[in-house]
């Protein structure tokens, strides 16, 4: 399980969608987000879809890759598709005894799993297509009007990448210390709930330590190597804007106007 989460981790091959400006793809990811909740109908879902798979395939990563990050949502998908398939009112469909599920309950339910889905598939394509370091450059670079209003535009993209970086570090290090806690004897998956969390804490407990020690051996660096934060920091390789980030700018905008339009639709 712990394997399976692909948010934070950089996929590294050559694509379409991995040459792009970070600062492209964050605005992609960002409509693409918002389109999403701005439809419920079949044929928004749709054209959401064709994009999506679209994207997948330009990007060439593996779709058994990034699927595997949907396992982490697996509960958080249940429970949202449940309470909508069951506590939804509308024209009952089937019943028995307390349990009623309507035609109105099983489309949100079915709507809301695919959003679901969709929200992590389209986050992933960004962290897996753009390395840290660049994204940490776009985000500086698209919040830069910001610092007119006094907000550390810089750090918080730091921190930000950082907190990305670090994702699949801990992932791996969480994973080496239920091992190691295996061997030792401990069961980490029978028992209630209730076991199950008490069987959590010999695994928190080093991981915490080690997430510590982790962040005082990254400050002592920076320190190290005098980083006193953005003021006066110059590019290695300065973001610019090229011809096939144009051409993506096109094509998510008519996207997005698709799906506005798509609100207009019936069905």
């Amino acid at each position: 399980m712990l394997r399976d989460i692909t948010i934070g981790q950089y996929y590294p091959v050559a694509s379409r969608i991995h040459a792009l400006d970070p600062r492209t793809k964050l605005a992609a990811t960002m409509l693409y987000l918002l389109s999403l909740f701005m439809t419920d109908s079949v044929a928004g879902y749709a054209i959401a879809t064709i994009f999506l798979f679209s994207v997948i395939r330009l990007s060439r990563v593996p779709f058994r890759f990034m699927v595997r990050g949907l396992k982490a949502i697996m509960i958080l998908l249940v429970l949202s598709v449940s309470f909508n398939l069951f506590l939804t009112p509308g024209t009952e469909l089937f019943g028995i005894g307390f349990i009623h599920i309507t035609y109105e309950g099983l489309f949100t339910a079915l709507f809301m799993a695919v959003r679901l889905v969709y929200l992590v598939l389209g986050s992933s394509i960004m962290t897996l297509t753009t390395t840290p370091n660049a994204l940490t450059d776009g985000l500086e670079k698209s919040l830069g009007f910001m610092k007119r209003f006094g907000v550390p535009v810089h750090e918080i993209a730091m921190m930000m990448s950082i907190a990305l970086r670090f994702i699949p570090i801990l992932v791996e290090e969480t994973d080496k210390i239920m091992k190691a806690q295996t061997a030792r004897g401990a069961d980490f998956e029978s028992g209630g709930l209730i076991q199950k969390a008490r069987a959590m804490v010999p695994l928190l407990v080093p991981l915490f330590i080690s997430a510590f020690r982790r962040a005082l051996d990254l400050s002592m660096a920076m320190e190290a190597r005098c980083y006193h934060g953005g003021e006066g920091r110059t590019k290695m390789r300065p973001l610019r804007y090229g011809k096939n980030d144009m051409h993506a700018y096109v094509i998510i905008l008519i996207y997005f106007i698709l799906m506005l339009l798509t609100n207009l639709l019936p069905f």
